[in-house]
């Protein structure tokens, strides 16, 4: 980031904004002052210097704790300014001192394990479920991690002092379970709470707020939310985000700048994006939850444009029927999506721990876009339908059984 957007972010700090205003203006402070309106692209991946002693220095300096290099950039894996202004501004949204972006929220979590891995910190406190890819990182090892997986209320007890993350998500990835963060950063004591916050995006929920020291997106989600831009970021204190730059540079698991560039724009329209969307999923999961259909509705209190049902009927047939909505993975953007966790998503997780963990074999999980409701519940009613198949006449319930296809939430 160059002077001006640091003395832009400076002063947005010490200025309250609401969401919307910082989702529009964050990490874009500094342009009107440039004479610009929107933020440039840099696709330079190195930038001329005719200082060698003075970029040797700047490189040593960054070497001791991962600080962003003062002055002009130096190399693309160092640091880029286009995807810098996206760090600023998610940082902002999340209110966090820092924010450091990846290529994949995989390469984020990734990150994160390495960081704690090098201080000698490899056991990893989890709460199911989670991302069935986060799942099978931490269960396989593939980073030397050891993972012991517990109820929240067994966060504390499983606590040892080579315990480098506790990780959490919240609502949780497919069944939107819910989890009190600001307990679990209690229960922590030390050790950094790592909350993925993908479904809620800070427009429904802060993680920081209630005390986790680290903020997970897949970026690739909401925050780009049109589909387009594959990404990662943790949102986090500038001590953490220094390590974290040091494994991105080793690693080089850098965002792209065009990834940033779509990133921040997409930053611009999130908030008005997850409302919209979050009505008209708080309407179908009225519809759905009175539907005979549908065995069980799961819902977060806090809303979002999430939601996941089980239905009575064969759910491979539901996905095979829809028409308007994408029977596709990967959630967040602008249309509908549909898919089958346990077939997709979550297939990489053992199937004993994925059951017990509430993800059934009837489950869909629906990331609700910004179609017209009843567009979008015309085509639910059309597959629902297919997917009962010889079952579509069930006959009449009683009221115990009408109750429970109401449960609106996990």
């Amino acid at each position: 980031m160059n002077s001006a957007s640091t003395h832009a972010y400076d002063h947005a700090r010490t200025t309250p904004r609401a969401l919307a205003t910082e989702a529009v203006h964050a990490g874009r402070d500094d342009l009107a002052r440039q004479g610009l309106h929107v933020p440039p692209i840099d696709l330079s991946t190195t930038y001329p210097s005719y200082d060698s002693r003075g970029e040797a220095a700047r490189i040593d300096a960054f070497a001791d704790d991962g600080a962003e290099p003062e002055g002009p950039p130096i190399y693309g894996r160092l640091g880029n300014p286009t995807v810098s202004r996206f760090e600023t501004a998610l940082a902002r949204l999340e209110g966090a001192e820092s924010a450091v972006a990846f290529a994949s929220g995989m390469a984020a979590l990734t990150a994160v394990l390495l960081v704690r891995a090098s201080m000698g910190l490899r056991h990893v406190v989890a709460v199911r479920p989670l991302y069935g890819c986060s799942d099978h990182l931490l269960t396989a090892g593939l980073l030397g991690t050891e993972v012991t997986w517990v109820d929240p209320a067994g966060v504390a007890d499983a606590v040892r002092p080579d315990t480098g993350l506790v990780l959490v998500e919240s609502p949780a990835n497919p069944t939107l379970a819910e989890l009190d963060l600001r307990a679990l950063a209690h229960a922590c004591g030390s050790v950094p709470l790592l909350a993925d916050n993908t479904f809620a995006t800070p427009v429904l929920q802060r993680p920081v707020e209630q005390g986790a020291r680290l903020v997970l997106h897949s970026a690739t989600k909401y925050l780009g939310g049109h589909g387009d831009v594959m990404a990662g970021v943790v949102a986090c204190d500038e001590e953490f985000a220094g390590r974290l730059r040091q494994v991105r540079f080793a690693t080089g698991g850098v965002l792209h700048p065009l990834a940033g560039y779509l990133l921040l724009r997409g930053l611009s329209t999130l908030p008005v994006r997850v409302r919209a969307a979050s009505a008209t999923a708080a309407e179908l999961v009225r519809r759905l939850a009175a539907d005979p259909r549908v065995a069980r509705v799961h819902y977060p209190r806090i809303g979002g444009a999430m939601i996941a049902f089980e239905v009575h009927g064969d759910p491979h047939d539901v996905i095979a029927s829809v028409r308007l909505i994408t029977p596709a993975v990967s959630l967040g953007s602008v249309d509908s999506l549909i898919q089958h966790p346990a077939s997709i998503s979550h297939r990489i997780v053992e199937e004993t721990d994925r059951r017990g963990a509430g993800v059934s074999d009837r489950l869909l999980r629906m990331s609700v876009g910004l179609e017209d409701v009843e567009d979008l519940w015309a085509d639910l009613d059309g597959a629902l339908g297919m997917g009962m198949g010889a079952e579509g006449a069930m006959g009449e319930r009683t009221a115990d059984e009408r109750a429970v296809l109401s449960t609106r939430r996990a």
